[in-house]
């Protein structure tokens, strides 16, 4: 008779399992909707930073007034559980010929922090043009701070070289900082330009083109012992490639989808997309990569859920192969 217990115990223990071996914090999320869009609100292009107990997370806020006039901007959330969010503070100016968005990540330079960001003109944009995407004037800035919520205006980056005047630099959007643990006092950042395009330099102000690679949007990058990870968003999912020296890329694994995640949900059905990884595996309650990323629906992107009906969501990883989410 004990042996029969002990049988039916072991036959029920791989189904508890999983459960009890969620760390805390992630257990307690419901729903891997963070910030959840509407028909007046988007919610897009997450950058986090974990800093003293408090996620920040930074976005692209996407708002239609009332008269119809759609204005973007760079926002931010802190949370301490990732479950309750402050409302959104807005860190840029209301400007249809600026737009300032897609915030790419935050880094310590020094005594201050600095973030990366865009713009991404659309003048005169109203909710009936909708989508309307960005103009060819979109160029890549950085804002500092001392304390990650109030921000020094936007500078603008020349990330070909001094003598590139601003008109000749093209059109770039999503940029995303790297410094090089490998090369100390190194920095790279990403942005989306023939693919994925890279400058470098030593003091963020003078930059030199390094070349470019075939890539999706929305970098975001690790730097691994075995490698650099960089992640990028096609026309869906998001995409991870491999590289040993940040100007070589590999496919590294299948396209993330999160499996039969995305095809229930509404919220991300038209697209998931934009994932900005961070490496928290050292915070206890977490101990996981976690994946940012937004999801927007039921409509695609062409249809019109792109500056509206856009929401953030979360997964994570042990071994960035493996992903999984709240409520699944």
């Amino acid at each position: 008779m004990l042996l029969k217990i002990w049988i039916l115990l072991l036959s029920l223990l791989p189904l508890a399992q999983p459960a009890r071996s969620q760390p805390r914090r992630l257990r307690a999320l419901a729903s891997p909707v963070l910030l959840r869009g509407d028909a007046r609100t988007a919610y897009r292009d997450p950058a986090v930073l974990y800093e003293k107990g408090t996620f920040y997370l930074y976005y692209t806020l996407v708002e239609t007034e009332a008269d119809g006039r759609v204005y973007s901007y760079v926002a931010f959330s802190t949370s301490r559980d990732l479950k309750a969010w402050t409302p959104a503070q807005k860190i840029t100016e209301r400007n249809q010929n600026l737009d300032y968005s897609s915030p790419g990540n935050i880094i310590r330079v020094k005594n201050e922090w600095v973030l990366c960001l865009q713009t991404y003109p659309r003048p005169s944009y109203t909710a009936d043009q909708m989508p309307r995407f960005g103009t060819g004037d979109a160029r890549l800035f950085l804002m500092r701070s001392p304390d990650l919520r109030h921000w020094s205006a936007p500078e603008l980056l020349r990330v070909k070289g001094p003598t590139v005047d601003e008109k000749s630099l093209g059109r770039m959007i999503d940029p995303y900082l790297l410094p090089d643990p490998r090369q100390p006092g190194q920095y790279s950042i990403f942005y989306k330009q023939n693919g994925v395009s890279r400058s470098t330099s030593t003091d963020l102000v003078t930059w030199t083109f390094a070349g470019s690679a075939e890539s999706g949007e929305n970098v975001c990058v690790l730097s691994e012992p075995d490698g650099y990870y960089l992640f990028n968003s096609p026309k869906n999912g998001i995409n991870i490639k491999k590289s040993s020296d940040l100007q070589h890329w590999v496919d590294w694994q299948p396209l993330i989808t999160l499996g039969q995640g995305q095809p229930g949900w509404d919220w991300a059905k038209g697209r998931l997309t934009a994932g900005a990884a961070l490496d928290l595996r050292h915070v206890p309650g977490v101990r996981r990569y976690l994946l940012f990323f937004h999801g927007s629906g039921p409509l695609t992107e062409e249809q019109g859920d792109f500056d509206k009906n856009a929401s953030i969501g979360l997964a994570w990883s042990t071994d960035l192969r493996t992903w999984h989410w709240p409520g699944e």
